[in-house]
């Protein structure tokens, strides 16, 4: 099982071509088995809808339904664990979002489908493309 950042959910449901040659592999094997996705990734994604620097091409709520229907891949809500997990990354990153989203990956246990160089210096082996 593995978990998306938000780019490789969204590249995943719209836009495959994005994806690299293991991530494609990977998200197919996520469709065969589960996956997991943080809640963050659906407000990550509307806020950017919202400052006019993305268009999915319909409203985040049928993005999310779109999502949602493949019955494959799990939002995971931001609980307790999880936010003192992403307070305690030894990490200088800054942005709430990708905090969040690492730490839920760890907190799974799962690897992290990100394309995000920093994230990818950060978690090693733990975060695949």
């Amino acid at each position: 099982m593995i978990c998306l950042d938000t780019h490789a959910l969204l590249w995943w449901t719209l836009d495959p071509g994005r994806l690299s040659a293991l991530a494609a592999n990977l998200c197919r094997e996520m469709e065969q088995n589960g996956g997991y996705a943080s809640a963050i990734s659906i407000w990550e994604l509307g806020w950017k809808i919202k400052q006019g620097r993305l268009d999915l091409g319909m409203p985040i709520e049928q993005f999310v339904s779109l999502v949602k229907s493949n019955g494959r891949l799990e939002f995971v809500a931001a609980d307790e664990r999880i936010w003192l997990e992403s307070l305690a990354l030894d990490w200088t990153h800054r942005d709430p979002a990708d905090r969040a989203i690492v730490a839920t990956a760890r907190e799974l246990k799962v690897p992290l489908l990100t394309n995000d160089r920093v994230i990818q210096d950060f978690l090693g082996p733990d975060a695949l493309w």
